[in-house]
């Protein structure tokens, strides 16, 4: 009777299965080869399965129904394969399995019918294949079955719209230009086929088609992952929690590069943002209104022709003068750029046409005549063609070379090539069809434009914000959201708002670190700002806490702050001034972004993944692991209900309410309140609002301590360096440890620097902001008392007076402050009870 039930299953659930089980024979496993780390495994139907260990915890598989193992293209996303050095693999040749060891994982091959499985060295199960059925294919096809637990749980797949755990959804990658997108649709702009499991372990797809990933749709027993052609390459990661998995993923995809320190600034965009006059004008009003923002972007109607990066005749009549301005008051400006030339740009056009640069139609062996949705019609340049590179590079300089900062690359799906346009599989790149080519057209685009932007501009730090993207992207771009907001009522943007929380938690999961949302909603007419302001408030709100903080909408509608009256500017200007003063603290996690892939926005479920209320909420987010941020997300909410994890957090807007955690609760939110919670035992590094990143080189460093109990120690390791050069990437950089030891009878503090060929600064500042239910006794430094002074005195000195120390108590606000000058030399402050 099970027989049957199985047979059943087969038929009703399983689209494609092998030659061999379609005879009602599984898969027998023969006999092994052995070279190196990998071993093929030779099946009786001709198909071989081969098992390459990495490392003691990554396992690349690869499946191959013809058993030649020969791919088409390399790898676009993996750069690095040499993880480990874990000398000879042994395998064990039993009577009904094949067993291999590492350090950490157990791994076995059962021989009839064959069935991978993998455990961690407790024998415990991890991952398997679902029972006879691990791998199968049909013509170009391949699918895997994997074996689905009752609690598992998934997480990942890059920037995906919809709920943060996938279980019970099946998704798809095929980046897809998808406008005013609704909260649940797939797919999206990205593909990013790498995902988690509870179950401790993540799999990364190594395949550029239209893959699909089926997490419990089709059976409550298993879930499945699928390909319609290319190698069946996939890679399995084992790891002790989510961020050891993510960390091991980023290192087989390669390290994030780091953003100029100025793009953690503010930006402000609008889809007519394509005049020089206009920026000018922006420009200023910032100013006057003392609005911090660093950034202004020109949308792609800056450019004469599409892509010839010439200025607007008309709308610029000095663009380098422009930019000299903007420039002298502390502004950067991004142009948008498409990968596509208008056949209205005859020139150009004809050019790249003759160079056989375009992407070509294979039913004509010409360029593809690609619709556009301004512009005309394009020829789409072929950015694996390698002599396209230094071709575009060379035009792209062009307004470098006047003083623009960097780019947006946008469109870059390409445009209007979704899974409803089956023509576009008809273009003919030079590394492959267009089915297989899609989901790496923006990473191949935005390689070139990194790689030229450092070949002619070297030793500066790349900005690249990207639309469309795969696996490997944070080595060449950044990322934001695409078209969110409500296209028929731009007022009813609240649910996309909301899953624009979830949207940018899992883009860091799949290595998009620095990641930004349309803050407004890039979709929807705006004609009654006054309606508009709650929720423009509330979206500003959220995405000062993005990585990357940029206002946009489309078209003409204004939505700088000042456009939805006097409360909402204020309420923006606060939150924006917030960001800056965090400055400090959120380019210290940018570094551990590059350094580990770890994103700066993190669902709860990552920092407490046994915590089962935490693991469900999708409406907050630690950014970085001190702070927690709940931002409002519904219309007229003034008490938002809120869950706190384990531990104990202390309101950050007024750093003294202290809250036990484990819990939920109710928190007043009026319009000028983002709930913002730090935890206690906790060190955040901040500095003073400033009109843009680092307007003044010599700004005091505030160190907010919030001590832990007695015996127990809160740290943190500021960093520091250039903040725009590559000197990173060899470790020139600055480095603060500050460590607050809580004893019983005060607190110790000791501040320990280290420069490696980099200081910011020869004379400023550290005030220590120690956040204490009463006032120290004393207070020395290096063993000597220090003189008692008032809060005002200190806020006097703190820009000027870089030779005294001294200490001031507020009772009002329960802070110790404590002025050093920075001489970077070990400190040592008591405080004593």
């Amino acid at each position: 009777m099970k027989y049957l039930q199985f047979i059943l299953l087969l038929i009703l659930f399983i689209p494609f299965a092998l030659s061999a089980q379609q005879s009602g024979k599984a898969k027998e496993t023969t006999f092994y080869t052995k070279e190196g780390n990998r071993i093929v495994f030779n099946a009786d139907d001709g198909s071989k399965f081969s098992l390459e260990i990495l490392s003691s915890s990554v396992v690349k598989v690869w499946f191959d129904p013809a058993g030649t193992f020969v791919r088409h293209n390399g790898s676009f996303a993996v750069v690095n394969e040499d993880l480990e050095d874990i000398g000879e693999i042994n395998v064990n040749d039993e009577p009904l399995c094949y067993e291999i060891y590492t350090s950490k994982l157990r791994i076995r091959l059962n021989k009839n019918p064959m069935q991978l499985q993998i455990f961690d060295k407790w024998q415990k199960l991890v991952f398997s294949d679902f029972k006879e059925i691990g791998h199968v294919s049909d013509s170009t096809a391949k699918k895997a079955y994997k074996m689905l637990r009752s609690d598992e749980q998934f997480f990942g797949l890059g920037e995906k719209a919809g709920p943060l755990n996938r279980r019970g959804r099946a998704y798809k990658m095929w980046n897809s230009d998808r406008p005013c997108y609704s909260t649940t649709e797939d797919p999206l702009y990205k593909s990013i086929p790498f995902f988690m499991s509870s179950y401790q372990y993540g799999i990364f797809l190594d395949n550029t088609y239209k893959t699909e990933f089926k997490f419990g749709t089709e059976s409550e027993e298993y879930y499945s992952f699928e390909a319609p052609d290319g190698a069946f390459v996939y890679y399995f990661i084992f790891g002790k929690d989510y961020k050891d998995i993510l960390s091991q993923y980023i290192t087989l995809t390669g390290q994030p590069i780091m953003p100029p320190k100025w793009a953690l600034g503010f930006a402000q965009s609008r889809g007519l943002y394509t005049k020089e006059a206009q920026a000018l004008e922006v420009a200023a009003e910032f100013r006057k209104r003392e609005i911090p923002v660093d950034i202004i972007y020109q949308d792609i109607g800056w450019t004469q022709y599409l892509q010839d990066f010439e200025w607007r005749k008309g709308n610029y009549t000095n663009p380098k003068q422009m930019l000299s301005t903007l420039s002298q008051q502390g502004f950067k400006v991004i142009l948008s750029q498409d990968p596509v030339i208008s056949q209205a740009n005859k020139k150009q056009w004809e050019e790249a046409d003759r160079l056989g640069y375009f992407v070509k139609d294979v039913r004509t062996g010409k360029s593809y005549d690609m619709p556009w949705p301004w512009g005309g019609n394009c020829g789409v340049v072929d950015f694996t063609i390698p002599e396209v590179a230094d071709w575009w590079g060379e035009s792209q300089q062009k307004p470098l070379d006047d003083g623009a900062h960097g780019f947006w690359t946008d469109m870059g799906e390409p445009a209007w090539s979704n899974e409803e346009d089956p023509d576009r599989l008809y273009m003919q790149h030079h590394t492959g069809m267009h089915d297989e080519i899609h989901n790496v057209y923006g990473l191949t685009w935005d390689k070139v434009v990194k790689e030229q932007f450092e070949k002619r501009n070297p030793g500066k730090r790349v900005f690249q914000m990207t639309r469309a993207a795969y696996a490997g992207l944070q080595r060449y771009t950044f990322g934001w959201s695409g078209d969110s907001g409500n296209g028929n009522d731009v007022l009813e943007g609240w649910g996309q708002l909301q899953n624009q929380v979830a949207v940018g938690i899992s883009a860091g999961l799949g290595g998009i670190p620095f990641w930004a949302t349309d803050i407004s909603g890039y979709c929807g007419d705006i004609s009654d700002y006054p309606a508009m302001a709650e929720l423009y408030t509330r979206w500003m709100q959220f995405g000062i806490f993005n990585p990357l903080s940029r206002v946009h909408h489309e078209g003409d509608n204004a939505v700088e702050p000042w456009m939805f009256g006097e409360v909402a500017e204020k309420n923006s200007k606060a939150a924006i001034e917030l960001k800056y003063q965090l400055f400090p603290y959120l380019y210290t996690y940018a570094r551990e972004a590059h350094d580990t892939g770890l994103p700066v926005m993190r669902g709860l479920f990552m920092e407490y993944p046994y915590d089962e209320q935490a693991v469900k909420v999708e409406d907050q987010f630690l950014f970085g692991e001190e702070l927690l941020v709940a931002p409002v997300l519904k219309k007229g909410e003034r008490v938002k209900r809120l869950y706190l994890p384990e531990g104990e957090w202390i309101d950050f807007n007024d750093k003294k309410t202290v809250y036990l955690g484990g819990q939920q609760i109710a928190y007043r939110t009026p319009l000028n309140v983002i709930p913002l919670f730090v935890k206690k035992g906790s060190i955040i590094p901040m500095m003073p609002v400033m009109q843009y990143i680092h307007e003044k080189k010599d700004y005091p460093l505030f160190v907010h301590i919030f001590p832990d109990y007695e015996d127990e120690t809160a740290e943190f390791e500021l960093y520091e360096d250039d903040g725009e050069n590559l000197d990173y990437l060899g470790d020139i950089a600055s480095r603060t440890r500050f460590t607050c030891t809580t004893l019983s009878n005060g607190y110790r503090t000791v501040v320990e620097p280290s420069d490696n060929g980099f200081r910011q600064s020869d004379k400023r500042n550290i005030i220590l902001v120690c956040h204490l239910e009463e006032m120290p006794g004393s207070v020395t430094v290096n063993g000597k008392t220090v003189k008692k002074t008032d809060d005002a005195s200190i806020a006097r000195k703190a820009e000027t007076d870089v030779s005294s120390i001294e200490w001031s108590w507020s009772d009002q606000s329960k802070e110790c402050r404590v002025k050093i000058p920075d001489q970077r030399k070990e400190i040592t402050v008591i405080l004593a009870n």
